[in-house]
């Protein structure tokens, strides 16, 4: 099943309200959040990350940096890395900055999130593609996507912090 649809049911199951937007493509933190007319901070960048021999998904605030050192603790591993373009499409049929928050059963990976997540009432976030988005409450993404939080970024969010390397910063 696509992304979106899988999605779609998931929350239609859970009893889930959500706002979904169709909008021009966005390939950085911050043009989804001017596209949503959004803070930043609100955001879930999703990263695909190799953690020694894993792969996993990692959540945290646009509007925040990771910290792969405390990946690297927190797993025990020497070796993290970005999965490439090619290994993203491998794992879910999807394009950098289309990966949406979740894990099983929308997407095959384990689920991290920071608790930079935690800090705002609502999750905004790609949906499987780069112009559909999905505006929730972080309450409600925290008791359908079931993942496991602990801290793996670098600063607590604002919209005035880059959320990637080389992107600027987006002011509402």
């Amino acid at each position: 099943m696509p992304i979106l649809p899988a999605i779609r049911a998931c929350l239609a199951r859970a009893g889930v309200p959500y706002q979904e937007l169709h909008h021009e493509p966005t390939l950085t933190s911050a043009a989804s959040a001017r596209a949503r007319r959004e803070d930043l901070g609100i955001g879930g960048k999703a990263l695909v990350l190799k953690v020694g021999e894993q792969v996993a998904l990692f959540v945290l605030s646009a509007a925040c940096k990771l910290d792969s050192a405390a990946i690297k603790t927190h797993f025990g591993v020497k070796k993290l890395r970005f999965v490439s373009a090619a290994e993203l499409h491998e794992l879910t049929g999807l394009v950098p900055g289309a990966v949406p928050p979740f894990g099983a059963p929308i997407l095959p990976l384990a689920l991290y999130v920071d608790p930079s997540i935690l800090a705002n009432r609502r999750i905004a976030f790609n949906a499987g593609s780069l112009t559909d988005s999905i505006i929730m409450a972080v309450d409600d993404y925290i008791r359908v996507a079931q993942p496991t939080v602990f801290r793996f970024a670098l600063t607590e969010p604002t919209s005035a912090s880059p959320s990637e390397p080389g992107e600027e910063a987006s002011r509402p």
